[in-house]
């Protein structure tokens, strides 16, 4: 390994005269975060590979001959970064955000990012259940009164594990261990994942269950999901309320999934008995109420901070520059690689069309999905479809998994979650040049989607299951169904009226006179969760779905 280190001239001129003077050819990696060295040990064992641990925050002028850069979360990859390094090819960060990458910059610039999905599985797991068990025993409490002298066995006294219904939510990678342990416990484990079928919830012994039932039934809640627009504030007065009295919370996945300040107002009143968090809506930990309640246990973000973890997250990463300096395929890629312009315009309208389809099958199938089919009829048929395939699935699952989802990772995504997908082609006339369908399996719910594009009329959507439409994809949306009735649509006019909404276009459909009908709106900005919620009270409509396309 080759370590620069700082002398009497410059971090730059020290990087850039190694570069220069080397003829050899050589890959050369930047390793800009301290990392573990047995985690770098695969990388030194490969002639042909270069490693210089330099911060990257160092160098303010550009660098060339850096083929790869690895980080952890301290050094932030901006646009004006990788401006700086003309020949990276990849980078690889060392752990499983990728919050401190600007991906699509690294993207544009046909840079991989590669991450290491697994490294710290364990890690946080664990850590979240030694939280539990601090959590329910007073551990620290009582830590810190032993150690100021006092000797009081009854004011620490805690509660067993065994018997206890564990809720869930978000059953990923750290989610299953969570339940794997809390079973060795001989815990109840309730789960709460829109993608988790019965038959993978029955394999890994847990219960199944909606939201609303998980929060009403356990005794302990954790949660587990990505922090996205869906679930930014999911911990919430409302859904607080609805908990157990007496209950215990913990978050060692994401800040912003917790409100804060409910989770201090529902400690204070005595809904929720104890809580522990490793992350926060602002970090570091500011001046918060948390910090002065004895029934909450605080640590500083470190649930994957093991020796372990960060020697796995650190080997995963150095095993995939290996292989992509040796021209193999990268595992954990979680961006598409860059496609020259002339070749990704031709197919960039089924491209859009194939991920607004996946996002919109998502968006109405809110049951736990077992399969996902695409097909296609016309000229389009005719090519190799793989990628749009794959955009869909994309598009399915974005905002809904705790990791970058691009073309390139979805198919692993997909696996994990349970998730089959399938395409077909077809010669058959349908009318139209070119058509895309979707059909989504749920357990006892199928959904499908039929759209085309072509260079007249750009993308539109044909049929949303079995009703006939014809209507353009657009930023906000919404999509109603309703028993066929005079004065329905008007009310829904006056109602969106009065919340400020405005309709910029309506197209209806039923399946027969009286009975069910839909209506899809296009409006000037995005649905709220309260005129939504007044949608779904007025009589006669039976279903109300906000879409963001």
């Amino acid at each position: 390994m080759i370590c620069v280190h700082a002398g009497s001239i410059s971090p730059y001129r020290e990087v850039l005269d190694l570069l220069q003077t080397d003829n050899h050819e050589r890959f050369t990696v930047l390793v800009s975060d301290p990392l573990s060295s047995e985690g770098l040990a695969p990388l030194l064992k490969v002639p042909h590979i270069r490693v210089i641990e330099r911060s990257l925050d160092q160098f303010e002028e550009p660098l060339p001959g850096i083929d790869a850069l690895i980080v952890r979360s301290a050094t932030v990859v901006t646009k004006e970064a990788l401006a700086q390094m003309p020949d990276l090819k990849l980078i690889g960060r060392a752990g499983v955000g990728t919050d401190n990458i600007d991906v699509e910059a690294a993207t544009e610039r046909g840079v991989i990012v590669v991450n290491a999905p697994d490294g710290n599985t364990i890690s946080t797991c664990e850590h979240t259940f030694a939280m539990m068990m601090a959590l329910m025993r007073n551990i620290p409490q009582a830590h810190a009164s032993v150690r100021s002298g006092e000797w009081n066995r009854k004011k620490f006294e805690g509660a067993e594990l065994y018997g206890k219904t564990l809720g869930i939510i978000g059953f990923g990678r750290i989610g299953s261990e969570i339940a794997a342990r809390a079973r060795a416990f001989r815990m109840k484990v309730m789960v709460y994942d829109p993608f988790l079928t019965a038959e993978r919830a029955n394999k890994a012994g847990v219960k199944a269950a909606l939201l609303e039932d998980v929060l009403e039934q356990a005794d302990i809640l954790t949660v587990h999901t990505p922090l996205v627009k869906e679930t930014r504030g999911l911990i919430n007065r409302t859904t607080i309320a609805r908990m157990k009295k007496g209950a215990f919370l913990l978050n060692c996945a994401r800040g912003g999934i917790v409100d804060e300040a409910a989770l201090a107002a529902a400690l204070e009143s005595g809904q929720l008995a104890g809580a522990a968090l490793d992350v926060f809506e602002s970090e570091p930990l500011g001046d918060s109420p948390l910090r002065q309640m004895n029934q909450v246990i605080l640590t500083p973000h470190i649930a994957a901070s093991t020796k372990e973890a960060q020697q796995s997250v650190a080997r995963q990463v150095s095993e995939e520059i290996i292989a992509f300096s040796e021209g193999r395929t990268v595992t954990h890629g979680l961006n598409f690689p860059h496609i020259p312009g002339e070749q990704f315009d031709k197919i960039r309208p089924f491209y859009d069309l194939a991920v607004k389809m996946g996002k919109m099958a998502s968006n109405f199938m809110r049951v736990p999905v077992k399969n996902l089919s695409v097909s296609y009829s016309g000229e389009i048929a005719e090519q190799d479809t793989t990628l749009l395939t794959r955009a869909a699935l994309k598009g399915f699952f974005k905002n809904r998994i705790d990791s970058y989802v691009n073309d390139v990772n979805v198919s692993y995504i997909s696996k994990e979650r349970g998730v089959s997908w399938s395409e077909k082609r077809s010669q058959e006339e349908t009318g139209y040049q070119n058509l895309i369908s979707i059909t989504v399996e749920g357990e006892d719910h199928f959904f499908s989607l039929t759209g085309t594009s072509n260079r007249d009329f750009g993308l539109r959507f044909l049929k949303i299951d079995d009703f006939s439409a014809d209507f353009q994809p657009s930023e906000h949306q919404l999509f109603i169904s309703h028993t066929d009735k005079p004065g329905v649509i008007g009310s829904v006019g006056q109602l969106l009226g009065t919340h400020d909404v405005n309709i910029a276009t309506m197209h209806v459909g039923r399946k027969s006179e009286g009975g069910e009908a839909m209506m899809m709106l296009t409006v000037d900005k995005e649905i709220s969760s309260e005129t939504a919620s007044a949608l779904q009270k007025t009589k006669e409509i039976n279903r109300v779905i906000v879409l963001e396309l």
